[in-house]
């Protein structure tokens, strides 16, 4: 095959660490109603045990980048999918709420590791004249991914099957254990095999394969970056003077998207659709049609993130967030909206996220550290996200159920219009440009 199909079959199959992301994100929303019934649970117990594998996803977004340094990229994305199918089956065969919440958090070890994983690895492996667009191929799989989870919870939830709540659950280990075969088909990380064992060798073949045109000047490049690494990095460096301003720009991106509420409407979307007199078919019926209107607007992030790049890619999405989340907010504020607009207006947020934030979170973390500190990088940067959408997903319902969503969707209206005035005046753009020169032109006061 040639170099650029290469680079696409390589890159997908990382990337489809983000289908079980986007499964495993997803499929609870189905399933939640029937295991708050089953365990007789409190509305904060319910949070939690829901929640329970976003607090697995902070724990590995913290920590996921510690293997990927040290055992490799292609060894940690194998570890994430075992993860993934043990999860699964753990989830749908359990006995309590404890067991319940035990695989959960499994699962959402291995989705924070896979945040953490995945976008570097394909960024390391990746042509820098499309490298957003393949890195922006594991949102796309997220995506795919939940929408593959709201047809399944909606074909068995229309079943009849006796507690089909857990057949929702279960049915995530086919992909993940068919993932876990696929990753012995692709190399490791040519950007750290030189990082950690200087292998210009191996490293040269691989992107011979990957970035024909583009491989001299990429393996220069990284070894001077080495040599300017006056030692070896840590966590610890993330936080010095030179580094300072790459953090901030991973941790601020990570905060804005998730105070946008994504991941509270995607846990809770049948939830907030009854709430507003939808009714409970109609509500999955809903949810279908947010994964499908989030998976045609992921075509168009994926197919101009490389074009117009990754800041015009934020206005358009921070402009359309904070009328979308307005206008959710009226309809259950204001006087005299018809219920149906509801999904109208979700579906609009659900857009606007996936042409912005969507597209442009997992490549633009990726882009802002040197090859010694990435992964360091990459894990602070997921474990904002995630320790954000842990606390968000516990404390929706009962938020939601004691003063109603529409102060909810009013605060992340705020929170947008903050997040519209960060990147006009602070993000970076990184479009066309090599890690390194990205690199360069952060760290240039430093240098």
């Amino acid at each position: 095959m040639t170099s650029k199909q290469y680079a696409f079959f390589v890159s997908i199959t990382a990337a489809l660490g983000g289908f079980l992301f986007g499964f495993d994100t997803a499929v609870i929303s189905g399933a939640e109603r029937d295991i708050q019934e089953v365990w007789k649970l409190s509305d904060w117990i319910h949070g939690l045990a829901i929640a329970s594998a976003l607090y697995g996803t902070v724990i590995g977004a913290l920590f996921g980048g510690i293997p990927a340094d040290r055992i490799g990229r292609k060894k940690s994305l194998l570890w994430i999918g075992l993860f993934y199918f043990i999860s699964a089956l753990g989830s749908g065969l359990a006995w309590d709420v404890e067991s319940f919440t035990f695989f959960r958090f499994l699962g959402g070890l291995g989705v924070g590791a896979s945040s953490v994983v995945a976008p570097m690895y394909i960024s390391e492996i990746a042509p820098a004249k499309n490298r957003g667009q393949l890195v922006a191929l594991y949102q796309f799989n997220i995506v795919f991914g939940i929408v593959v989870a709201y047809i399944s919870n909606y074909l068995i939830g229309t079943a009849g099957l006796p507690e089909d709540w857990r057949w929702m659950l279960a049915v995530e280990g086919i992909p993940a254990l068919l993932y876990s075969v696929m990753i012995f088909r692709i190399p490791e990380s040519p950007r750290w095999l030189i990082a950690k064992f200087n292998d210009q060798v191996k490293a040269r073949e691989i992107l011979t394969r990957t970035d024909p045109d583009g491989v001299d000047e990429a393996i220069r490049l990284a070894i001077e970056e080495e040599k300017s690494m006056k030692q070896k990095a840590g966590f610890g460096a993330l936080f010095n003077s030179r580094f300072f301003s790459s953090t901030m720009l991973a941790v601020m991106i990570a905060f804005f998207n998730q105070v946008s509420g994504i991941n509270a409407i995607i846990y809770f979307a049948p939830r907030i659709f009854e709430m507003a007199g939808i009714s409970t078919e109609n509500a999955l019926i809903s949810t279908i049609g947010i994964g499908i209107v989030n998976l045609v607007a992921t075509f168009f992030g994926l197919y101009l993130i490389d074009r117009l790049g990754r800041k015009k890619l934020m206005y358009i999405g921070s402009f359309g967030y904070i009328l979308f989340l307005g206008l959710m907010a009226f309809n259950f504020l204001g006087p005299g909206i018809p219920a149906f607009w509801l999904p109208v207006f979700v579906f609009g947020f659900i857009a606007s996220h996936a042409v912005g934030q969507g597209a442009v979170i997992w490549v633009f973390i990726s882009e802002m550290f040197p090859n010694e500190l990435r992964a360091s990088g990459q894990s602070l940067g997921s474990f904002t996200h995630w320790i954000l959408a842990a606390l968000i997903a516990n404390v929706f319902p009962f938020f939601a159920n004691s003063y109603g969503p529409g102060y909810i969707f009013a605060f992340f209206c705020g929170m947008m219009v903050l997040q519209l005035l960060w990147v006009k005046f602070k993000m970076p753009e990184t479009k066309g440009r090599s890690l390194e020169e990205i690199q360069k032109d952060l760290h240039k006061n430093h240098a």
